[in-house]
């Protein structure tokens, strides 16, 4: 799997952190959320998933009950700028430049911050969880935040909608906003979240989604003990 920041969204990597608030609903309360509950079991060794600029790893790291995370991209320049934000937090922080299509090492936790949705398949999603579940020691969790639009056309178009009224809200313009969601389409695939809850499910999580925002939502799947 090969992903570029730049040309997806069509952003400077330096501009993606401040951008990203104007188009992801409820972007703060989605970091928080998804750190305290990887925080909650605390870990020893984390695992974030296409962890792009560091965002989600820092929120993680910010909480003391955790003892370190192992950012994983396949997007150099976001690495490069992942490094520079996490510099405070010394040895705590590593980076690999790989992607996640290859068995994981063991760890206590993986997160995600809108990164799985480029896997374009539910087959393909399972096929990731299942890695995830082997690699998670009992216990563990997998934190997803992430993009989810359900089956139903209307359901769809309503929390479509939602998402337009927040980029509006951020100074986008209406018709701009929709040519986003075109552009994004390109390589982003929206699934039905009921179903990637079934598919945690049948791997043999325990799974729920925690906090939603429109289309925006943090699930958490855990590794029964």
């Amino acid at each position: 799997m090969t992903h570029s920041v730049r040309r997806h969204l069509r952003l400077d990597v330096d501009e993606y952190d401040a951008t990203i608030r104007r188009f992801i609903p409820g972007y703060e309360t989605m970091l928080t959320v998804a750190a305290e509950v990887v925080a909650s079991i605390r870990p020893g060794h984390v695992v974030d998933l296409g962890a792009g600029t560091g965002a989600l790893s820092a929120a993680i790291l910010e909480r003391e009950e955790v003892g370190g995370v192992e950012l994983l991209d396949v997007d150099p320049e976001m690495l490069a700028r992942a490094r520079a934000r996490l510099r405070r937090f010394g040895d705590r922080a590593t980076f690999t430049l790989r992607s996640f299509d290859e068995p994981f090492a063991p760890a206590d936790a993986f997160a995600a911050s809108l990164s799985l949705h480029h896997i374009p398949t539910l087959e393909g999603k399972a096929r990731l969880f299942a890695r995830v579940f082997e690699a998670l020691a009992p216990g563990g969790v997998l934190v997803n935040a992430d993009a989810n639009m359900p089956e139903d056309e209307d359901e769809r178009a309503g929390l479509f909608r939602h998402w337009a009224d927040h980029l509006v809200s951020g100074g986008i313009p209406e018709a701009r906003a929709w040519e986003h969601f075109d552009e994004w389409s390109e390589e982003d695939t929206y699934l039905s979240r009921d179903a990637e809850l079934d598919a945690l499910r049948g791997i043999g999580f325990r799974a729920e989604l925690l906090w939603s925002d429109g289309p925006i939502g943090v699930v958490v799947a855990t590794k029964p003990v």
